[in-house]
């Protein structure tokens, strides 16, 4: 009932910049935590940044300082800017999304992923 569509990934140098997005459409009452993860090749699934519906915002010790977490709530869209990339960032990023589609219960959905690559 609700379809994330993300964009943005790509192949970046080290200490280059890369700006994700993660659309969210379909029946949509309210959305409540945006967020990002990552997995890189043989490792779990981990976060990386959320934002809540009041625009706080928490990010893993790793990102600190080099992500941004982003949200705009007129286009259901939430952004990750990734500066200072380094060779360990690289994995695939799923943008997760904590909606509700009649404002009596909450759901989570997640993107289809996209794939970051830093790599000289």
């Amino acid at each position: 009932q609700v379809q994330l569509v993300e964009s943005g990934g790509g192949l970046v140098q080290p200490g280059g910049s890369l700006r994700l997005s993660c659309a969210a459409s379909g029946r949509i009452f309210s959305i409540n935590v945006m967020g990002w993860y990552r997995q890189a090749p043989g490792k779990q699934r981990e976060p990386v940044a959320i934002i809540t519906s009041g625009s706080s915002t928490t990010y893993t010790d790793f990102v600190k300082g080099r992500f941004t977490i982003s949200r705009d709530n007129a286009k259901n869209t939430t952004y990750l800017q990734m500066n200072s990339l380094k060779p360990e960032d690289t994995a695939v990023y799923y943008c997760n999304v904590h909606a509700s589609t009649t404002g009596w219960d909450v759901s989570v959905y997640w993107g289809q992923g996209t794939q970051v690559t830093v790599s000289s």
